[in-house]
């Protein structure tokens, strides 16, 4: 998005090609987020009373205190300080390459108005049409096993390429591997942020964040410009993330997580919610296992989320051209081609969720293969993509999808 200025001298912001005019109504809604005291039920409800944001900013102090706002915000309001404050916040977005949506916008996405405390304003830069997509949110934990890493990014590849848009929080673990899943269909993906979307958190996820913006995704956030990251930031912005979404998808997630916190919000917005299930015997795998047993759809394949579909959502994506077509064939556990006997032996005891060491394997396997069999076979393997090889000499299975040939 950039600036730029309009027939008639008022500044607009470029969304995906089109002009969008910075009204005094849109700068209004801008103001209110930017006041002290003013979270989003309090601006919804203090707009609809007055019928319009740009009221507000115009009202009597009297008028102000009477919609049962704070002394000290109602002051802000009327001494201009908050159209102050957003005429400052958008010179830095014109200057970042930013742009805003507001709740009264016709692109603003119509799932997230339909929750309880939609952000009035979002913050945004890369297309803003992605927003009214059918999409699901994956989430997880920020440090999976090898296996939540491998089905965060397969199941995300898989329904990318499928049409559904993938959006998580960019944060380390699952949520990066899903990304990085959408963009391996050759898709776009939208992350949401909570920190301002000029603030990259984590920094490591820099380069993603710029490949995300360059293949037509995007990154939004409620949180102002130059906003840095806070603990209370990120249950606030998991709201977002389901909301926004026809379902949530949980890969990882141990009992005190924040991938507990956007489950229950998906339940409260009525939202589906999907669950990899895993290894009772890890830490990671109570969040997903908990919410299968209390009624989350069981995850292993695209197929499990795709059935669950709303009929219109479902038929909005068949409808979409070259989709049908599109990505690798479905991947299963359960299905690979047949090997040598001595790859086939190897296969046997390696996992997808618990990386062995060489030492294990050579032990495991003692008796049965030699020492070099083992080290031809791990290399031919490795070499088609059907495992990984971790720092230390560790070696997990890889999934399916990993070694589909195109």
């Amino acid at each position: 998005m950039n600036g730029r200025e309009t027939g008639n001298g008022a500044q607009a912001v470029e969304l995906k090609g089109a002009f969008l005019p910075v009204t005094e109504d849109r700068l209004a809604w801008l103001a209110l987020v930017l006041t002290p005291g003013l979270g989003p039920r309090r601006i919804l409800r203090s707009v609809e009373k007055a019928g319009s944001a740009r009221r507000l900013l115009d009202m009597p102090l009297t008028e102000l205190e009477g919609l049962n706002l704070p002394m000290q915000t109602a002051q802000f309001v009327h001494s201009g300080m908050a159209r102050k404050a957003a005429d400052e916040e958008l010179e830095r977005m014109v200057q970042t390459g930013a742009g805003f949506l507001t709740h009264a916008d016709e692109a603003y996405p119509v799932r997230l108005r339909e929750i309880f405390d939609a952000p009035p304003v979002l913050w945004l830069r890369g297309d803003a049409s992605l927003l009214s997509r059918p999409s699901i949110a994956v989430v997880g934990t920020r440090r999976p096993s090898p296996y939540g890493t491998g089905m965060a990014e397969m199941l995300a590849r898989d329904l990318s390429a499928r049409g559904l848009l993938i959006v998580s929080g960019m944060a380390r673990g699952v949520d990066t591997a899903a990304h990085k899943g959408a963009l391996a269909a050759k898709k776009p993906t939208l992350a949401v942020w909570g920190t301002g979307v000029d603030v990259i958190y984590p920094k490591e996820n820099k380069s993603l964040a710029e490949q995300i913006i360059s293949t037509g995704g995007a990154i939004i956030s409620e949180m102002p410009l130059g906003t840095f990251p806070a603990p209370q930031n990120f249950p606030k912005r998991n709201r977002i993330l389901s909301g926004l979404s026809v379902g949530v998808l949980v890969v990882e997630g141990g009992e005190f997580s924040g991938t507990r916190v956007t489950a229950r919000c998906a339940i409260e917005q009525n939202r589906d919610v999907f669950a990899v299930p895993g290894n009772v015997t890890n830490k990671n795998a109570w969040g997903p296992n908990t919410l299968i047993k209390q009624g989350a759809k069981l995850t292993a394949t695209w197929e499990d989320v795709w059935e669950e579909l709303p009929t219109d959502v479902r038929m909005e994506l068949d409808g979409q051209p070259g989709i049908a077509s599109e990505g690798p064939s479905a991947a299963s556990l359960f299905e690979e081609k047949p090997l040598p006997p001595a790859e086939e032996s190897l296969l046997r005891v390696l996992r997808h969720d618990e990386a062995l060491q060489m030492e294990e394997i050579l032990e495991k396997l003692e008796g049965e293969m030699s020492s070099s069999e083992i080290y031809t076979a791990l290399f031919e393997l490795e070499l088609a993509g059907r495992i990984r090889q971790l720092p230390g000499k560790n070696y997990v299975k890889s999934f399916p999808a990993a070694f589909h040939k195109e």
